[in-house]
């Protein structure tokens, strides 16, 4: 940081790795900084934390000025088609946010479908389930491949490869695509030996593990 810092950007949890911070270590973190720096806290995956000493931001806005919490409808609520997201934040920011948006930024249809969205706590807690089951399933099986994989928070898995070929990541990615399974490559991220595994249903999981699989078996 340095002093023509005006804003530390952190993703809690993290997006690509699925690294977490817990509440202490935030508070630790806002502590450290001058009231002249914001601190914003994107918190897209914040449904799909399991550990108990996490705290998604709220607590934050609630007792400081310069603290904004963000959140989205794409991820738990399966509404990333309709862009639509959301912050907690001070007053002074809400406005100065409602200064420089577009003028139609969130259609009314999206509006409804949020809405809609916050009702439906039974899909919550079935995406929830769904996650957290395959996640470790999936885990088990890319290790059993020989492979290392962070599992960490969210709805992903970042799955690390060899750098020699043919089983560098890069090699991993145009094998899984001609089997039908489109992973994110994370060069851009400086992970180049590493692909962004996002939990899928049932059908895709295995499908995945098997493919997995059988790219490390080649010879």
């Amino acid at each position: 940081m340095t002093p023509c810092t005006r804003l530390v950007y952190l993703a809690n949890p993290n997006n690509p790795t699925g690294s977490c911070l817990a509440a202490e270590d935030m508070e630790r973190l806002h502590a450290g900084l001058p009231e002249r720096v914001l601190l914003v806290i994107d918190a897209a995956y914040a449904e799909y934390v399991q550990r108990t000493d996490y705290e998604p931001g709220a607590s934050l806005v609630s007792r400081f000025d310069n603290v904004v919490m963000t959140r989205t409808f794409s991820k738990i609520y399966g509404l990333a088609g309709l862009r639509v997201g959301w912050a907690y934040c001070p007053s002074p920011v809400a406005d100065m946010l409602n200064r420089v948006r577009g003028p139609f930024n969130v259609t009314t249809a999206a509006q409804a479908a949020a809405t809609a969205a916050l009702s439906d706590r039974e899909h919550v807690a079935h995406s929830i389930t769904h996650n957290a089951e395959w996640k470790a399933w999936l885990v088990q099986k890319i290790r059993a491949a020989g492979l290392d994989v962070d599992g960490g928070e969210g709805n992903f898995l970042l799955v690390r490869f060899p750098c020699a070929t043919p089983y560098d990541a890069k090699s991993a990615d145009a094998f899984l695509t001609k089997r039908g399974f489109i992973l994110r490559p994370l060069a851009n991220y400086n992970l180049p030996h590493c692909l962004r595994l996002t939990i899928g249903t049932e059908e895709a999981n295995r499908g995945v593990a098997r493919a997995l699989a059988d790219f490390m078996r080649q010879t």
